[in-house]
């Protein structure tokens, strides 16, 4: 089981590691300019992540239909999936793109009312809203390869594009050599042409030499039987509203703590940018059970299914506990390299240890909702504990702390891990009911 899950969590990991390396780096080199920059870019950011759920939230639906066609050897239906699903990306992502290049300032206006705030997002937010596109892409291409166990390739095509980014962000941003100093708006242009060179080798890889098993020819594989697209949005819709919603709410969580000012909003995207980094093992070893469980269950192996099922909840909790404790222990060191006031970088060394203790929990939570239950094909449940978790106790308890009791970020923290709670036992009794494993594919 261990083997077979690594083979495909690993490069996941990987992958999630350099993502978020690059994003610390930005983090960091915006750093360098200052709170207020911070502050722009975070901004700029937490958009992108809401947008981004989308893509994700659809790509997520996809690998639970891609992953059991891949078992059960029905490739026609997987280039007919795959073909629906990234059409819904591009269209998705269209209509965000032009919202947020036309309208910049009410997006942003929801965290922060800061003129300079304001002024310093509004050009990075343009600029990387026509990046949207492209993410949207990778997003859809980058799941058919995980989901035939070839997460190898989107690893180097995502090293490569944002190795490109790190570099682009040097440059511009510091005006090195013959280029321009742009600062924030030079973060942006370097992110845009990193995403522009990742879907391009993605479709590169996709279709040469005949292409992949999920390779579609958009004339011939966009016909869809009835049945298929009922039992497409029964199992995808879930999820794509439980992303939508779920980033939804992480974003109501930061409104409510960027209502204590821009030091705050700063420390924020500190704290998040390095917390980040212990939650990668998380999410491959989330992403790799879903395509696991899915093989398993695409080839009517029920019981094993749900074996290693519990293995892995296990696995996970002992790993998350393992990246708290690391978490904590270097929290100082990560804060320091930032470039703000040493108040800024107490409150975010205190709220990365407060962060810390519910690690074993959030990454447990991420294998039950992400991994079992989603790959079983039980989306709904797994919508069901998701949005229980956040909306019925994470969002109330972050606008009570912060409007109410006015607590300071750190203690903000430890309330929201109340969230990770409601999810953990929601989420363990289904598993061990046995509710979950379904083969949608043959029914």
């Amino acid at each position: 089981m261990l083997k077979k899950l690594m083979v495909i969590a690993l490069p996941i990991m990987l992958q999630s590691l350099i993502t978020t390396s690059v994003s610390f780096l930005d983090t960091l080199m915006i750093g360098q300019l200052g709170a207020t920059e911070i502050a722009a870019v975070g901004i700029g950011n937490q958009i992108f992540f809401l947008i981004s759920l989308f893509f994700f939230g659809i790509a997520s639906g996809t690998s639970i239909f891609l992953s059991q066609y891949f078992g059960a050897k029905e490739y026609n239906r997987m280039r007919k999936t795959m073909y629906f699903a990234f059409s819904l990306c591009i269209i998705g992502s269209v209509i965000m793109s032009l919202a947020t290049y036309f309208f910049p300032d009410w997006f942003m206006g929801f965290f922060s009312k800061d003129l300079d705030v304001l002024n310093s997002g509004r050009p990075y937010m343009r600029i990387v809203a026509i990046s949207y596109i492209m993410s949207a892409a990778s997003a859809a291409l980058s799941i058919g390869f995980r989901s035939i166990a070839k997460a190898q390739i989107p690893l180097l095509i995502t090293f490569i594009s944002l190795l490109f980014n790190a570099v682009g962000n040097f440059v511009l941003i510091f005006g090195i050599g013959p280029f321009p100093e742009l600062g924030v708006s030079g973060a942006a242009i370097s992110t845009t042409l990193a995403r522009l060179i990742e879907v391009c080798l993605l479709i590169y890889f996709t279709w040469r030499r005949g292409g992949t098993v999920f390779a579609f020819n958009p004339f011939k594989d966009r016909a869809f039987d009835k049945s298929f697209l009922s039992l497409y949005v029964i199992t995808s819709l879930p999820v794509l509203i439980n992303e939508v919603l779920w980033s939804f709410g992480m974003t109501l969580y930061k409104v409510a703590m960027a209502s204590l000012g821009t030091e705050a909003l700063a420390t924020i995207n500190i704290t998040e940018s390095i917390a980040n980094f212990f939650f990668i093992a998380m999410m491959g070893i989330g992403n790799g059970t879903t395509i696991l469980i899915g093989n398993l269950l695409g080839a009517n192996e029920f019981e094993r299914a749900k074996k290693w099922a519990k293995d892995i909840m296990k696995l996970s909790l002992l790993i998350g506990v393992v990246m708290g404790i690391f978490e904590a222990l270097t929290a100082p060191l990560f804060a320091s390299w930032f470039n703000v006031g040493s108040a800024i970088v107490a409150t975010a060394v205190l709220s990365l240890r407060i962060s810390a203790l519910w690690m074993p929990l959030k990454a447990l939570n991420m294998t039950t909702v992400v991994g079992i239950l989603r790959g079983g094909g039980d989306t709904r449940y797994a919508m069901f504990s998701e949005l229980f978790g956040v909306y019925i106790v994470g969002v109330p308890v972050a606008f009570i702390c912060a409007f109410i009791f006015k607590l300071p970020l750190p203690q903000i923290y430890l309330f929201l891990g109340l969230e990770e709670l409601a999810k953990f036992i929601l989420g363990t009794i289904r598993v061990v009911r046995g509710k979950w494993a379904n083969n949608i594919v043959t029914t």
